[in-house]
């Protein structure tokens, strides 16, 4: 492990403990309720309203995943310390993407909470992103992380800024992966997660940073030559991509 690695870990596990202390005692508003037929049982509820208890992990998903309860901000601070070691250890697994995640997150409105507490969702989010991108073989990709942290801010552009500044062969790798996993949608000009808004701007905003930043980072990285050219359709439009000889063939 190298020095850039161990400060990572340093700075996540500190982001880590510093969710455990900000967030400690926090519980449901003792008013909330949710369907038990869908949700879960009075007594899976009354677990939410009694601090720091550790909940099962069937029990964590549900509650996250939940979009109806009547005070999201206090059922997010109640679960935070728990989820956040959740989804750093990779015991999260969402419906379809981590970006569901990160709507949970945004419903809670972690921005507007008070100073120490918002400080210490930004440190845990910035800290787990950069050490992904160091990390050879992530809990999570690194392309799932970035759509949780882009759903989570209702922003692209800072976790972009931190990927194109982190140019180790790791981070390189990690891009070749998410490539081969977004092509296929970016190409469709469909953002390649289901974001909650902005969908078009974002979409706009990453294909514009594959084009610059990811061709000499794949080549670098022996990316797969039909790779790249992906990239380079990505710069065309209308007749000029799908006519072009290198076109996939992909149907939509």
């Amino acid at each position: 492990m190298n020095l850039n690695q161990t400060a990572a870990l340093f700075r996540l596990d500190a982001a880590l403990n510093r969710m455990a202390v900000t967030f400690q005692g926090m519980t449901a508003h003792p008013d909330e309720h949710n369907c038990e037929c869908h949700w879960g049982s009075a007594e899976e509820l009354a677990q939410l309203k009694l601090p720091d208890a550790e909940l099962d992990l069937d029990l964590l998903r549900r509650t996250w995943q939940a979009t109806d309860w009547n005070d999201h901000a206090s059922v997010l601070r109640r679960i935070l310390p728990q989820l956040s070691r959740a989804l750093v250890s990779g015991l999260v697994e969402p419906l379809f993407g981590m970006e569901e995640v990160g709507r949970a997150f945004a419903l809670g409105q972690w921005q507007q909470w008070p100073a120490e507490q918002a400080a210490a969702v930004r440190e845990f989010l910035n800290g787990w992103w950069a050490s992904t991108l160091i990390d050879a073989d992530p809990a999570v990709p690194a392309h799932e992380v970035l759509a949780l942290c882009a759903e989570a801010s209702a922003t692209l552009s800072p976790w972009l800024h931190v990927w194109e500044a982190q140019t180790c062969g790791v981070a390189d790798q990690h891009l070749t992966e998410a490539v081969v996993h977004w092509e296929y949608d970016l190409l469709g000009d469909q953002l390649p997660w289901r974001s909650w808004d902005n969908e078009e701007e974002i979409r706009t905003e990453l294909t514009a940073w594959l084009i610059r930043h990811a061709p000499a980072r794949l080549h670098a990285g022996n990316a797969p030559v039909e790779l790249l050219h992906r990239i380079r359709l990505l710069s065309l439009a209308g007749p000029a991509r799908w006519e072009d000889p290198h076109w996939p063939g992909h149907r939509y």
